[in-house]
C-alpha cells in the first residue's frame, strides 16, 4: 500500500475510534456527572405525604448539612461514656438546639439485631458542643440515633454505628408478638398495620387489670419508637394527644405511625406509672395497604 493510502486508512480508523467512543459516553453518561440527590427526611416525624418517596430517618450520618459524629466509634462492653457531637453546615459543633418532647436531644441506642434498646437523654457542653452519656454496652455492633432540632435547622435523626468487640451471638428477631410483659404490667398492641400513616392503640395493664392512671413522660403518656428490621429505619411517632396539667391516662395510649414499606418492625414503647419508666419490647408485621385491602373481602 502507498503512503498516501495508508495515511487515509489511518483517518478512517481514528475517525470511527471517536465514533464509538462518543457512543459509549452517550450510553453510560459523563463521569463526572454527579449523582440525582437522594431526599432525606429531616424529621423523625416522617412526612405523610411523600413518605414512599423519601428515604426513612435515621440511615443517614448526615441532613441538611447536620452531620453526627462519636468522639470515640469502638468501646469496650460495660457501662461506658458515649460523647458525640453534631456539626452543622460551617463544619463547628452545634451549640444551640430546640426542645422537643421536652428534651434537646432524645438519643436511641439499641443493637442492630434490635436488643439492648436505651433511650436517653445526654447533657451538652455548651462550650464544646459535646453531648455525653452513659450506656450499658454489650459485644456487637451498635446503633445510634440523634434525635435533635438544631435551632433554625428543624428537626431530624441521625444515625451512625458504634462497635463493640468481644464474643457476639446475635439474638433472632422470632416471630410477630403484640404483648409484651414488663414485671407485673403487660401491654397488647391491637389493630392491623399498614403501610402508610396508621393509628397504633396500645392497651396497659397490670396484674390482669386496666392501668388508668399513666403518668405523662417526655410530654406525652408514652413513648414509642419503632425500628424496621433489616436496616434500621427509624419511626420516632407521635401520640394522639398531650397531657393536660395533672390529667392522667390509659389504658388505651395511641399514637400515628408512618410505616415506609411492608416488613417486620421492633416497637419500643417507654410508659411512666408510679414515678417508675419501663420499656414495653413488640415485634409486629406490616403489611403492604393493597395486601391489606385484599384480606378485607
Amino acid at each position: 500500500m502507498s503512503a498516501p493510502l495508508r495515511v487515509a486508512a489511518f483517518v478512517v480508523l481514528v475517525v470511527v475510534a471517536f465514533g464509538a467512543a462518543a457512543g459509549i459516553g452517550r450510553a453510560v453518561g459523563p463521569l463526572d456527572t454527579a449523582a440525582e440527590p437522594v431526599h432525606a427526611m429531616d424529621d423523625g416525624h416522617a412526612d405523610h405525604g411523600a413518605a414512599a418517596e423519601q428515604l426513612p430517618a435515621g440511615l443517614q450520618t448526615s441532613v441538611a448539612g447536620h452531620t453526627l459524629a462519636l468522639v470515640d466509634d469502638r468501646l469496650p462492653a460495660g457501662r461506658q461514656e458515649l460523647a458525640l457531637t453534631i456539626t452543622g453546615p460551617d463544619g463547628e459543633p452545634v451549640t444551640a438546639y430546640d426542645v422537643q418532647h421536652e428534651k434537646q436531644l432524645h438519643l436511641i441506642v439499641v443493637r442492630r439485631d434490635l436488643t439492648g434498646y436505651q433511650h436517653v437523654h445526654p447533657e451538652l457542653d455548651p462550650a464544646t458542643g459535646v453531648w455525653t452519656t452513659d450506656v450499658r454496652l454489650t459485644p456487637g455492633a451498635w446503633r445510634v440515633f440523634a434525635d435533635v432540632a438544631p435551632t433554625g435547622a428543624g428537626p431530624m435523626v441521625l444515625g451512625t454505628d458504634l462497635m463493640v468487640p468481644g464474643e457476639f451471638r446475635p439474638r433472632p428477631l422470632g416471630p410477630e408478638d403484640r404483648i409484651a410483659n414488663v414485671g407485673s404490667y403487660q401491654v397488647v398492641l391491637n389493630g392491623s398495620l399498614v403501610t402508610g400513616e396508621t393509628a397504633l392503640t396500645l392497651t396497659v395493664s397490670r396484674d390482669g387489670r386496666p392501668v388508668t392512671d399513666l403518668q405523662p413522660y417526655l410530654g406525652a403518656f408514652g413513648h414509642l419508637v419503632a425500628l424496621r428490621d433489616g436496616d434500621l429505619a427509624y419511626l420516632h411517632v407521635h401520640p394522639d394527644a398531650e397531657p393536660l396539667p395533672g390529667e392522667v391516662g390509659g389504658p388505651d395510649v395511641v399514637f400515628h405511625a408512618t410505616f415506609p414499606s411492608a416488613g417486620r418492625y421492633r416497637m419500643f414503647l417507654d410508659f411512666r406509672h408510679h414515678a417508675a419508666v419501663r420499656t414495653a419490647v413488640l415485634t409486629v408485621d406490616v403489611t403492604g395497604a393493597g395486601e391489606a385491602a385484599g384480606h378485607e373481602h
